[in-house]
């Protein structure tokens, strides 16, 4: 045992008391989020150009109530409210008389328009939009450009022409239509946790009103440190024992210890470098937590599970490569071994939402119990809501 130990301490040292493990330290958030602050930081990058964008209004009854709905638009959500600065594009609206006698030569010159960038969309609205008895597969409204579907100004036309519509149907059916809103007004469903007993007091705690970042932000934040806890863990035993392998420096060290305490010694190395790795994020998440007043959001019964999964997993799948580098001859020959491996690691990620819907369900149970699956599904099943039955 104390050879082992003294194999572990010397990769331990060799490992954290070097510029690379400092760099992976701080490099690792950004490689998990980078995804969340690219997307934070193109948000004052977007395309502010002018948008012109053609109507072809058959009905005559809602283009000009949609080119003044873009001109409040243009007036006033242009601008970041804090730097003043442009963000948006400034919607210009062109209304377009239709041509009945031949709607397709219509819509093919509007398209060259589009094609040649005097324009950027063009939408043809057909009469039967107001008579709310017509039906049919095709929507009486269309919108036409390079890109529909992720078209941002097809997003935002929806709401002036369908509040268009709206006040239509309504005045022709003879009802008010602040009267309907207000019938009509959308009542929330808010969803709070179950009411609890408070024994210390003996008083009934109502239930507490749940957050997206505690039904999703928090698995997906202990699923991710726990993916940290292998990729420091199991990652560079590989290349430790391949590198050592190549070398010829393993024969000189299976002069002196056999080869479990050698391979023993390396793998608790490395957990003890996940564990340092794991723990500092650990702690940050913690810090940032309390600076920002969301610490009581924090599942503290779920840490210490953190460790004794993390350390699990690391055993397990360190096992897993210091096989794979025990068995392969060159780097060349274990990268083809590699794939299965990292399947297994991060085929968990391919299903935490299901889980984290329905913690205690039968797919959440079953797939939890698959020994490659359960240190990080276990755990996202711990930190959701309600959590799982002894």
């Amino acid at each position: 045992m104390r050879k082992v130990l003294l194999i572990a301490l010397r990769d331990y040292n060799a490992a954290v008391r070097t510029k690379g493990f400092i760099i992976g330290l701080l490099f690792m958030p950004i490689l998990l989020g980078g995804s969340l602050i690219g997307l934070k930081l193109m948000e004052s990058h977007r395309d502010t150009r002018d948008k012109r964008i053609a109507i072809v209004d058959h009905s005559g009854l809602i283009a000009p109530a949609v080119a003044e709905a873009a001109k409040q638009r243009n007036a006033s959500e242009l601008r970041d409210a804090k730097t003043g600065r442009q963000v948006r594009p400034v919607y210009l609206i062109e209304i377009v008389p239709p041509d009945d006698r031949d709607p397709m030569r219509q819509r093919l010159e509007l398209s060259e328009r589009v094609r040649s960038h005097s324009l950027s969309a063009f939408v043809e609205i057909a009469k039967e939009a107001v008579d709310p008895s017509a039906t049919g597969d095709v929507s009486p409204v269309s919108y036409h450009s390079g890109n529909p579907v992720l078209d941002d100004a097809r997003r935002w036309l929806a709401q002036p022409i369908n509040d268009r519509i709206r006040s239509l149907r309504l005045a022709a059916a003879g009802l008010s239509e602040e009267a309907v809103a207000r019938i009509t007004r959308w009542v929330p469903v808010e969803p709070l946790g179950l009411v609890e007993l408070d024994e210390a007091t003996g008083k009934i705690k109502g239930g507490a009103r749940r957050t997206e970042w505690e039904t999703m932000g928090v698995p997906y934040a202990v699923m991710a440190l726990m993916l940290v806890f292998v990729i420091a863990a199991a990652t560079p035993l590989i290349y430790t024992v391949l590198e050592e392998k190549m070398s010829r420096i393993a024969e000189v060290l299976l002069g002196s210890v056999a080869p479990f305490q050698l391979m023993m010694g390396k793998l608790i190395g490395s957990v003890g470098v996940s564990l340092t790795t794991v723990l500092v994020y650990a702690l940050g998440v913690v810090a940032i937590a309390y600076h920002v007043n969301a610490a009581s959001s924090l599942p503290y019964s779920v840490l210490p599970w953190l460790l004794v999964y993390g350390v699990g997993a690391a055993l397990m799948y360190g096992a897993i490569f210091v096989a794979v580098g025990a068995a392969c001859n060159d780097l060349r020959e274990s990268q083809n071994l590699l794939m299965p491996v990292w399947m297994l690691v991060v085929a968990p990620m391919f299903i935490w939402f299901p889980v984290v819907k329905e913690p205690s369900g039968s797919l959440a149970l079953w797939t939890s119990l698959f020994p490659p699956f359960t240190p990080m599904l276990m755990l996202v099943r711990q930190a959701a809501p309600g959590g799982v039955p002894g």
